[in-house]
């Protein structure tokens, strides 16, 4: 087991993605713990990776608010004795083209994709320090190179991806590298909120002819999540099935 006697936060980790990635942590010997706004589903996830024999615990956490997302940190600590292994993998999306933008969906998206991403690497990144061992991966986009109707989300991945860089240049003397993953359509409920026209003939646009899965992104995270990535930092992962090549 490539993460034995290894502990994991996993935000985001009640549904989609951030289940799978928690999920495959702990198949591989992590102790996770499962971080969402959604209490339920968080507590679900950890549940279901203990009954499969796995440790897992689960805290309730809006990243966007900076002590919600320290505490999540905490509790992954007192848990567990310590922290390795940060996943920041919470994400919203609320669309609107750029004119009718309204303020709300601008802050709401730009505090959690943005700031919590933010919020959850500073506090995880003080206990690796001292560690002087981390690994943090970040959740980006392929959005982040610009799409219509998500102005305010596609900044916050091209934010996270500078932020990674920035991160992996100011902590790599201390044994933590930063690194993102740009997943492309991926079949999740974020996705399936789409309009159906939209979603329509997608698999098609893609060179390798279908859309992901959440285990085709948590399998990257793993990697960059274990001591096999130990000289990749500042790097982002295009995991799109060749989608931005056409």
């Amino acid at each position: 087991m490539i993460l034995k006697d290894q502990a994991a936060l996993v935000t985001g980790g009640g549904s989609g993605i951030g289940e799978a990635t928690a999920k495959l942590l702990a198949e591989n010997g992590a102790a996770v713990m499962v971080a969402d706004w959604n209490e339920e589903t968080a507590r679900a996830t950890a549940e279901a990776i203990t009954a499969a024999g796995g440790k897992a615990g689960s805290v309730k956490c809006d990243v966007s608010d900076k002590p919600q997302a320290v505490a999540a940190v905490e509790a992954t600590v007192e848990a567990f004795g310590r922290i390795d292994i940060l996943i920041n993998n919470a994400g919203i999306t609320r669309d609107q083209s750029a004119l009718k933008m309204e303020q709300s969906n601008w802050e709401q998206v730009l505090g959690v994709n943005l700031s919590g991403v933010f919020y959850c690497a500073q506090a995880a990144g003080k206990h690796m320090r001292e560690q002087e061992y981390g690994r943090i991966v970040n959740a980006s986009s392929v959005s982040s190179f610009g799409q219509f109707g998500q102005a305010n989300y596609s900044a916050t991945k091209a934010g996270v991806t500078a932020m990674t860089r920035t991160l992996a240049i100011e902590w790599g003397k201390y044994g933590i590298t930063v690194n993102a993953i740009a997943p492309g359509f991926i079949k999740t409920a974020m996705t399936e909120a789409i309009p159906a026209e939209m979603r329509e003939g997608v698999a098609e646009r893609i060179p390798v002819r279908r859309v992901g899965e959440p285990y085709d992104i948590a399998r990257i995270y793993l990697f960059l999540a274990s001591p096999e990535s130990s000289f990749i930092t500042g790097v982002l992962i295009l995991a799109d099935g060749g989608q931005t090549l056409v």
